[in-house]
Parts: C-alpha cells; sequence; structure tokens
C-alpha cells in the first residue's frame, strides 16, 4: 500500500511515527518518574505511621493487644492498607487485622517477608493475589528498652526510656507487617495521566501540523515532477512543468518544458503519417473485404452440401444423434487412441424400461415424440463441465448416439477412474427424473444403464458392445432405473439366473412363497385401517430373495399371474383367520399385476371371496397408474365390475405413470397411495413439496382417501400430517411382519401411544 504513496506523503508518515513515537516514550518516562515519587513519598508517611511515638514500643513489649488493635486501626486507615499485623522480634505474631474481603490466608508469613534482610532494614517484597498486585512491608520499630530484658515493670520503664533517650543507643523491639494495594496506588496516578495525555494530544497534534505543512512544502515541486510523468505517459503533452523557486528547481523547468515542446512537433508529424497510412489501409481492407465474402459464400455452400450428406450418413433421422454406423467408426478410433496413450474409456448401455408399454398404449408417434425429448435431455446432461476429460485433442468426440428402436449409448473417453463413468450415468438418469408431456399424457420414463470400460472390459467394439449390454440386463434384472458396471462374474451369471427361474416356477409348490404384512395406520388416532400384502420367498439355500430380483423375473417367465392369484387367496384367507381369532383389520391390500388384469380377473375376485369367506368390502385392489392406463376403456367397464362386487380399488405408486386426470375422474377409484419416492423427496426442494401438496389436493377434490407410503422419519409425518394426509404406511411404525408377528401388532391395539408422542415432539 505504501508504494502508491508520494514521496512527500511518505516523508511526512515517517516523520508523524517517530514524533508520536517520540512523545510515547517521554510520556511514560515522565509517568513512571511521577509514580516513583508518590510511592517514595507513600512509603515515608508509611514509616511515619508505625514508627510514632513510645506507645508502639511499650505496647509491644508488654504485648498489650488492646493498645496494638488501636495501632493496627490506625494503620488500616492509611490509603490503600489492605492489612496490618505486628511481630516480636523473635517472629511471633503479636495481632493482626485487615480489610473487608481481605483473609489471614492471604498474607505472607513472617520468615517469606524476612529473608535475607537486615533486621535493621525494611523488608519489601512485590506478589500478585488474583488480580490485585501487593506489596508486602516489613518495617523495624525501634525502642530504647532491650527486649532481652525481662520482668521489667511499666513504673521501670519510664525511667529506662528518659535515661536511655540521655546516653543514646536503641533496639529493634518488633516489626510491622503491613499489606499495600499496588492497583489502588497506582489509580490515584489516573488524574495525573489523564491531565498528561490531554496535554500531550494537544501538543501532539500542533506537532502533527506543524510536519505536514512543512513537508508538503518541501515536496511541491516533486508532485509537479510526478503529475507531469503521468501526464507524458497518458499521452497529453501540452503540460508545461510549473515549480516555485529557483536554483536546481528552476533549471529542472525549463529543461523539461524544452522536452516537452520537441516531443509535440514530433507527435504532430507522426499523426499526419498516421492518418495518411490509415487511408490506404483502409482501402486495401475494403477489397479483401469483399473477395473474403465471395469466398466464405462459396466455402459455406460447400460445408452445407458436405454437413447436409454427412448427416443423411451418419446421423440418426429421428433424434439428429450418431447412428450405429457413425458410432462404431468412432469408437474404434478412440478404443485405438485409447491403447496408444494408455487411458481409459467407458460405454455407457443405455434402454429405456417400458418403452415397449407406451407405444403399445399412447401409439408409435408418441413413442417417437419420447425417443426424441430422451435423446434431447440426455445430450444436455453431458457438458463439458460435467464430465472428466470428455474430448479428445481435436480428433471427434462421441457424446450420445442412438444404435436403434430404445436404445442408446455415451461413451466418455480419456476419464480418470471407474467412478467418473458411475458420477455420468447417475446423472443421466437423474435427467429423466421428470415427468414429459406427450401427446397430452404425463409420462414418467427410467432407463437402466450398464457400463463397460476398456480396456479392463475389452479392447474392441463388439467386445465392449456386448460386455456394456450384459450390465444393462443385470441393471434391468436387479429394479431397473440404475446402472451396473460390467464384471467378469455376470459371464456365469446367466446360469444362475437360469436355475433361480428353474427354482421360481417350482416356489409355489414347495411352499417357498410367505406374505408379510405391513400396517396402514390413520394419521390421527393411531388406528390400524388396514394393511398390505407383500410377496415374499424363502429360497431354500439362499434364503430370502428380494423382491426387486424375483418380480421381475416372474413378469418375464410369466408366472406372475399365477404368483399373483396365490397372494391374492393367501391374504384373503389370513384375512378371515385374523378375524376368527378377534383380531380387526378392516381391510387387506394386494398388489395387482399388469398381466393378471385381463377380462378373467375380475372372475378370480370373485372366486377367492367365495372360497376364503372374505367379505367383499374388506379386500382392496391396488393397481398401478400403468395398468388402469394401458387401456383405459376397458380399464373402466372391468374396474366398475370390480365394484359391484363389493371390493376397494386403490391407485399405488401414484405419480411415477402418466394418468390422465380426465379419464382418472371418471375411474370408481376409492384411495390414492403417493409413491414412496416423493414422500423421500418432500424436502430436496420446495418443487417436491408442492408436488406432493398438489397430489393431496386433487385426490381430496376427487373425494379419494390418501395414504402416503415410504414414511420413515418424523419429520415426514409432520409434513403429511400438516398437508391432510389421512394415513401412512412405512418403517415409522413397522416393516412388513410375517403373519404371526403382525398378529401380535393387531393385539397391540394400534399406535395411539406413539402418535401421541409424535403430536407432543412437534
Amino acid at each position: 500500500m505504501l508504494r502508491h504513496f508520494t514521496i512527500g506523503r511518505k516523508i511526512a508518515l515517517l516523520l508523524c511515527v517517530l514524533f508520536l513515537l517520540g512523545g510515547v516514550f517521554f510520556n511514560a518516562f515522565l509517568l513512571l518518574g511521577e509514580y516513583q515519587h508518590q510511592r517514595d513519598r507513600y512509603m515515608q508517611s508509611i514509616d511515619n505511621a508505625v514508627s510514632r511515638g513510645s506507645q508502639t514500643e511499650i505496647a509491644i513489649y508488654f504485648r498489650d493487644q488492646v493498645v496494638l488493635d488501636e495501632m493496627l486501626q490506625q494503620l488500616l486507615q492509611q490509603p490503600h492498607v489492605i492489612y496490618a499485623a505486628v511481630w516480636d522480634q523473635q517472629g511471633q505474631l503479636l495481632a493482626e487485622s485487615h480489610t473487608n474481603g481481605f483473609t489471614n490466608q492471604d498474607h505472607l508469613d513472617f520468615g517469606v517477608v524476612r529473608n535475607s534482610v537486615r533486621p535493621l532494614d525494611i523488608g519489601e517484597l512485590e506478589r500478585r493475589d488474583g488480580l490485585q498486585r501487593i506489596l508486602d512491608l516489613s518495617i523495624p520499630v525501634y525502642s530504647f528498652i532491650n527486649p532481652l530484658e525481662q520482668n521489667l515493670q511499666r513504673n521501670q520503664v519510664g525511667g529506662i526510656l528518659a535515661e536511655a533517650r540521655n546516653r543514646g543507643g536503641r533496639h529493634v523491639v518488633g516489626y510491622a507487617h503491613l499489606g499495600v494495594n499496588l492497583n489502588q496506588l497506582e489509580l490515584a496516578l489516573l488524574e495525573y495521566g489523564k491531565e498528561l495525555a490531554a496535554w500531550s494530544t494537544l501538543v501532539g497534534l500542533i506537532g502533527l501540523l506543524l510536519i505536514l505543512t512543512i513537508t508538503r512544502r518541501i515536496t511541491a515541486p516533486l508532485s509537479n515532477l510526478a503529475q507531469l510523468a503521468e501526464d507524458i505517459s497518458a499521452g497529453n503533452l501540452d503540460q508545461n512543468f510549473k515549480a516555485k523557486g529557483t536554483g536546481e528547481v528552476h533549471q529542472i523547468a525549463s529543461m523539461l518544458n524544452m522536452v516537452l515542446s520537441e516531443l509535440n512537433s514530433y507527435k504532430a508529424k507522426i499523426d499526419v503519417d498516421r492518418q495518411l497510412l490509415s487511408l490506404k489501409v483502409d482501402e486495401r481492407t475494403q477489397q479483401l473485404s469483399k473477395r473474403n465474402k465471395e469466398l466464405s459464400q462459396a466455402v459455406k455452400q460447400v460445408t452445407q452440401t458436405k454437413n447436409r450428406l454427412r448427416q443423411l450418413a451418419y446421423y440418426d433421422s429421428l433424434t439428429a444423434l450418431p447412428n450405429r454406423q457413425l458410432f462404431t467408426e468412432q469408437l474404434d478410433l478412440l478404443l485405438r487412441t485409447s491403447r496408444r496413450d494408455q487411458t481409459m474409456l467407458a460405454l455407457l448401455f443405455i434402454d429405456l424400461d417400458n418403452f415397449k408399454r407406451i407405444n403399445d398404449s399412447l401409439g408409435h408417434n408418441a413413442g417417437d415424440v419420447l425417443l426424441k425429448e430422451v435423446a434431447v435431455r440426455l445430450s444436455n446432461c453431458l457438458r463439458d463441465s460435467d464430465l472428466v476429460a470428455q474430448h479428445f485433442d481435436t480428433s471427434p468426440k462421441i457424446d450420445v448416439s442412438r444404435l436403434g428402436g430404445d436404445e442408446f449409448t455415451v461413451v466418455l473417453n480419456n476419464i480418470d477412474s471407474r467412478k467418473s463413468a458411475g458420477m455420468v450415468a447417475q446423472r443421466l438418469i437423474d435427467s429423466l427424473h421428470a415427468p414429459m408431456m406427450i401427446n397430452g399424457h404425463e409420462v414418467v420414463i427410467t432407463p437402466s444403464i450398464g457400463i463397460a470400460l476398456a480396456p479392463d472390459d475389452g479392447d474392441s467394439v463388439e467386445d465392449l458392445l456386448k460386455r456394456a449390454d450384459t450390465a444393462m440386463y443385470h441393471a434391468k434384472s436387479s429394479g431397473k432405473n440404475n446402472f451396473n458396471y460390467y464384471t467378469s462374474s455376470m459371464k456365469s451369471s446367466g446360469t444362475g439366473r437360469l436355475k433361480l427361474e428353474s427354482d421360481l416356477r417350482r416356489a409355489v409348490e414347495r411352499n417357498e412363497l410367505v406374505l408379510h404384512y405391513q400396517p396402514q395406520v390413520n394419521i390421527e388416532t393411531g388406528e390400524i385401517i388396514g394393511a398390505e400384502a407383500l410377496v415374499r420367498w424363502e429360497h431354500p439355500k439362499h434364503g430370502l430373495v428380494p423382491p426387486g430380483r424375483f418380480i421381475p423375473m416372474a413378469e418375464e417367465m410369466g408366472l406372475i399371474v399365477d404368483i399373483g392369484a396365490w397372494t391374492m387367496i393367501e391374504a384373503c384367507r389370513q384375512s378371515q383367520q385374523f378375524a376368527e381369532q378377534g383380531l380387526v383389520l378392516p381391510k387387506i391390500a394386494v398388489n395387482v399385476s399388469s398381466l393378471q388384469f385381463n377380462p378373467a380377473f375380475t372372475e378370480l375376485v370373485k372366486q377367492v371371496l367365495a372360497d376364503s369367506g372374505l367379505p367383499p368390502q374388506r379386500l382392496e385392489l391396488e393397481l398401478t397408474e400403468g395398468v388402469i392406463m394401458s387401456n383405459a376403456r376397458a380399464s373402466i367397464e372391468a374396474l366398475h365390475d370390480l365394484k359391484k362386487l363389493g371390493v376397494s380399488l386403490s391407485v399405488d405408486d401414484f405419480g411415477t405413470g402418466y394418468s390422465s386426470l380426465s379419464y382418472l375422474s371418471r375411474f370408481p377409484l376409492d384411495e390414492l397411495k403417493i409413491d414412496r419416492s416423493f414422500v423421500i423427496d418432500y424436502d430436496k426442494s420446495d418443487n417436491n413439496a408442492s408436488l406432493v401438496t398438489a397430489i393431496i389436493a386433487m385426490g381430496k377434490s376427487l373425494n379419494l382417501r390418501m395414504v402416503a407410503e415410504g414414511v420413515d422419519d418424523i419429520a415426514q409425518f409432520h409434513f403429511l400430517r400438516q398437508n391432510g394426509i389421512q394415513v401412512i404406511q412405512g418403517y415409522l411404525f413397522s416393516k412388513p411382519l410375517p403373519a404371526h408377528e403382525f398378529a401380535g401388532l393387531l393385539r397391540q391395539g394400534g399406535f395411539a401411544h406413539q402418535i401421541h408422542q409424535l403430536g407432543n415432539a412437534a
């Protein structure tokens, strides 16, 4: 910061600092001298008070406690004295006294104060007691009485004192021990310090003003010279250097003005030459510009033709993404480059989940529109700032390609780790999370992504595609809407899958399938108003197989119809058994697969109700939006037939499909279940919370009972309760339980106590 100061300011600053430092040291010297003077005067007054009269001598000799106490009280009245004591010549305490707030334990012993001090000298010891500084004084008390003489009477003392004064000579009869508060002594100098500071401030201001005035007059020519230098560097040569004074300053001013005059003349000549040159350059530039426009137009026409041909040969006509031909050529080029540079390359194979259902329900035109939107979203989220070394020098790069149908690929060139490919895959999944409006229908599509890395998983286009495709199918079989890395174990997983499919075919026959029940709880009373029956597979070797693994497999194998029928039969039977045991369960909810919902489904429900004896109003069928919207007209008729039987109808996972609200209002529904993904993410953004609120409001406007599933914590509970949800289902109250454990839960009478505690916690 000092380098921006002028020379005058630097000199003035230096002088001011020196002046201020001198003033500070001078004031400190005066204040220290005054303090020492006051202390010496105070010590003299204390010594005089101790040595006053012969009464003290006699009292010490005869141990007269009354007189000694009076003497101590007089000493305590001295300024700054906080305690006093009297000791005899041998160091025995005769009397002591102190002010309020000072205890006997706070003063020092006689021996500590008198240590290394001659008998006739005053002992001084300065110490700190907490926040206060204390000076311990040990003052000798002189007397003409020899303290070693024993058994003297008071009438003898007068004669001894009179005779001794005539003869001269004195003895030390004892010591007065005083404690002086140095803090109070220093505070006594406060007024002197204030007066000294006021005078010092006045003198300092006058001195600073004189320094600034003198410095400014001395350095004025230098300031003018610096300003002239700035004007010259800025191109302003019309200035003259003006400086007051004679001698060297006047000579410098004359020489600088002469130089400025010469520079002005030279500048005028250069300006004329520059104008002439500028005219010639402008003329030649216009000629070149005209030629460049003609050449650019020709190049543009050739380039457009070349690009049009390339677009037709290498890009997909629907999505405008690179097609299989371009993808294969560029991937082969990038693989060879990766081998040469020993870098890592990742291939992401993307397949859209349940795309065939969209084509079948909304038509192929809607499917084409959806593919275009998917292509745009995938391309938009693949920015250079999002990927690790996505491009390779000036070589062609691949962002997103379409191999055909609903399959897409993404190639990431020169990545630094496997984790980078997973981060991009998750970003691609997130980009498709928001619903799409396709021909008036709100559609949500999810991808399954397989990742293969070169050179670890393969070093040719064919091998890398095969491994990425295998990883994609594993991602699809593990629940869809996720990604998987290719591993060597996937080579043998096909055999394991065939074995698992064979076991699943016989799971129903071997009674390996069981039902677990998760309660649905009234959010106000804590009453269990129903339960959802969830199928589980108890494999004899592998233990409990997750539903996300065998349910998609059952749908692909066509076994879901048999499993769904068994689930309904077992749920109705168990619900009726609960009633026979005196346990109240108002309804049992059973999920219905899209493959089950066919013309024969209504007859199946009627037969199950008849065989189990379960009242129809205690059975609730949960259908997804995709099931009832796959054929809206037929679905309306089938749902009305089911309502005639007396069962309840619920839309499961509401919000994740593509329901048409106009059709939804025509369905004879009783309940909407908000998908757990909305419940989990409600606090991620204001939009998520607003979406849940809107779904609740819409359901209430249709007079539907609202159920929220996946409620796992207290914050979700309070949010849903505040927004009017009537029923919740989730781990906050209970996980899905086997039948015997769920029966125990029914015997407890619900969750009223927990609801009360949650209400108090709010």
